[in-house]
């Protein structure tokens, strides 16, 4: 499963190099963090109202929307999937109480 996620990191390092007018996500880049941004939150926005509406089908193909853009938005700071997961991992058998606790004292 993460093999996609890797090839997407390739392709989404390789179009912050290539012209706006022939790739949607360079375009992306090329309007600058603050457009990154605004998609992010409508594509949350959408995935609320998905949810709510109860349409399964619906709800993943905008998940799929909002986390492509959150790997834009990681991409336009340097990060990548890896980067998520490594910290999920770090988390994993950590208590949502302890690991919250463990951000507000750093």
């Amino acid at each position: 499963m993460n093999d996609i996620l890797q090839r997407l990191t390739q392709i989404l390092e390789a179009r912050k190099q290539a012209a706006p007018d022939g790739s949607y996500v360079a375009k992306l880049f090329s309007k600058g963090e603050d457009a990154i941004l605004k998609k992010v939150g409508e594509e949350a926005t959408e995935v609320v109202l998905a949810a709510k509406n109860g349409d399964k089908a619906h709800l993943v193909h905008e998940t799929a929307d909002l986390w492509f853009h959150c790997m834009v938005l990681l991409a336009q700071h340097g990060l990548s999937a890896d980067d998520v997961l490594n910290e999920l991992a770090r988390r994993e058998g950590m208590s949502g109480i302890a690991e919250k606790n463990s951000r507000q004292k750093g």
